[in-house]
């Protein structure tokens, strides 16, 4: 009976082991034009990073723009048409022909500056588009602040959400209404300079920022 129950244990312990590993964070590293940015993204919302890492992969991030930047909000890539736009196109409406449902998550992950989140349309489900994406830059907000966006959509923020929004900042007005699936581990001062970039009428950059490669790698 010793031996089963040392032979179930370690067999308890390997599945457990391999279960760990299957839900392991990945890592992307993006080479920009103005520096590197370091994304982890969320195994536990899978359709969204499962996807954005499949993209990765095909090497479909690399050359693309971020076509609209915004300060104190985010900064937004991933249209496919960027790639070779002439100066002064308008961009964002790309895709690659279909969209990822909706992954809300907002009691974990949230709109704290730094968040990696899927852009999306107007669409009544609110399912996000299968490539763009946007990164959040953000401002700090209120208890005030952050108790009316609770009355508007409906949710309590945790002590942790609170914290983060009134110290790091954030866009939580946008928390369940686009899914988070990732965040920024490095190359925030990055990210805060391409949101400052001089911009047209359109929120496209003047100059063109180009995402020149996005690679998996080790944390």
């Amino acid at each position: 009976m010793k031996k089963i129950v040392v032979t179930l244990s370690a067999l308890l312990f390997l599945c457990f082991q391999m279960e760990a590993k299957k839900i392991k964070n990945k890592m992307v590293l993006m080479e920009t034009t103005m520096g590197n940015i370091k994304l982890e993204l969320y195994a536990d919302v899978p359709q969204h990073s499962e996807n954005f890492l499949k993209l990765v992969k095909e090497g479909f991030y690399d050359s693309l723009l971020f076509h609209r930047v915004i300060p104190s909000f985010m900064i937004q890539g991933g249209d496919p048409q960027s790639k070779n736009a002439p100066d002064g196109q308008m961009l964002g409406n790309g895709d690659v022909g279909y969209r990822v449902p909706a992954e809300f998550m907002v009691e974990k992950y949230y709109h704290k500056k730094g968040a990696l989140a899927a852009a999306r349309d107007n669409n009544p489900d609110k399912a996000s588009s299968g490539c763009q994406f946007y990164i959040v830059v953000g401002k700090k907000y209120t208890d005030e602040e952050l108790n009316q966006v609770e009355a508007r959509n409906g949710f309590k923020y945790s002590e942790q959400a609170r914290n983060d929004y009134k110290t790091v900042g954030g866009t939580p007005f946008l928390d369940n209404g686009y899914t988070v699936y990732g965040q920024l581990l490095e190359g925030q001062e990055v990210v805060d300079a391409i949101a400052n970039v001089e911009r047209s009428a359109g929120d496209r950059p003047n100059v063109n920022v180009r995402v020149l490669t996005a690679k998996i790698v080790k944390k």
